[in-house]
């Protein structure tokens, strides 16, 4: 094998970035220890991955897959009995490259047993200003922030104009804004609200410009969630991607009873990039894709 020459060995980061990066997984720690969350480890490959027809899991051959989330292995442990609890750790996405994107990143999800998701966008918002400073939050329903009808446009136009959006709020000023209302098409694993079914209870924190954290109040309905795998595995198919089996283990957890409660994913690698006050997650993580 040859040798390194003088200067690919070194990490990414500089020091004053993994200090700060270490803060901040201390930060996240001490919030849920004074909550009394209890903080899980799941495992990090396993024999199935997410539907989702627009996230590529990492396939580890003779193994299964290395996940995209601790989402699945959470719900089994909540529907076994647990409490209110969290993980931060690592999860893998297939070419996911980029200013905001590496393969291998940081996770931070938690669960709220009986909360939903207006209770738990105030404790995201809580965390947040506890690592970053208290600022000012906006809230905004997805079709507020589009302000265009309904359907008028396909996914991609949709998509590109969320960004310019986005930018928009940037440039007014909101730094901090929570979208809400998600369309039932983009439901994903979040319940339908009870008194308009055209919207889910599904939000999304967006910190200068960048989405942050993805949350939902759950979904608890097995049967319902069966149907949403299939329709993946449709959508997967039309794009012409690999189907992915379905998680019965999930299923079968879900028909045993998952407690109502509302979770959320959070960008750890993005959080840190704006502690720094970064451009790039690349600032505040030792070895990202490139130098390993």
């Amino acid at each position: 094998m040859p040798k390194a020459s003088a200067d690919t060995w070194q990490p990414a980061a500089h020091l004053q970035g993994l200090q700060r990066r270490a803060q901040v997984l201390r930060q996240i720690r001490e919030f849920f220890y004074t909550r009394q969350v209890l903080e899980v480890q799941t495992a990090a490959l396993a024999s199935t991955s997410v539907t989702e027809p627009n996230i590529d899991s990492i396939a580890v051959a003779d193994y299964g897959y290395l996940q995209t989330s601790p989402e699945y292995q959470m719900k089994r442990l909540l529907a076994a009995g647990a409490p209110s609890i969290y993980q931060l750790g690592p999860a893998f996405r297939h070419g996911e490259a980029g200013r905001l994107h590496n393969p291998e990143f940081t996770l931070l999800e938690w669960y709220r047993l009986g909360f939903d998701e207006v209770q738990l966008m105030a404790e995201v918002a809580e965390l947040v200003d506890a690592v970053l400073g208290v600022g000012e939050f906006s809230y905004l329903t997805y079709a507020e922030l589009l302000a265009v009808e309904p359907g008028s446009l396909d996914s991609d136009q949709e998509d590109l104009l969320l960004l310019q959006r986005l930018d928009e709020l940037l440039e007014q000023g909101q730094r901090r804004v929570f979208i809400t209302h998600y369309p039932a098409s983009q439901a994903a694993l979040a319940k339908l609200h009870a008194a308009d079914s055209s919207v889910a209870a599904r939000f999304e924190l967006v910190v200068d410009g960048v989405e942050l954290a993805n949350g939902y109040h759950e979904l608890t309905d097995a049967a319902e969630l069966r149907q949403r795998f299939e329709r993946d595995q449709a959508l997967r198919h039309n794009k012409g991607k690999a189907a992915m089996a379905i998680d019965e283990q999930l299923l079968a957890a879900m028909e045993a009873g998952l407690p109502n409660c509302a979770g959320v994913a959070l960008g750890v690698d993005r959080l840190v990039m704006q502690a720094l006050g970064a451009t790039s997650v690349q600032a505040g993580m030792a070895f990202p894709a490139g130098f390993v």
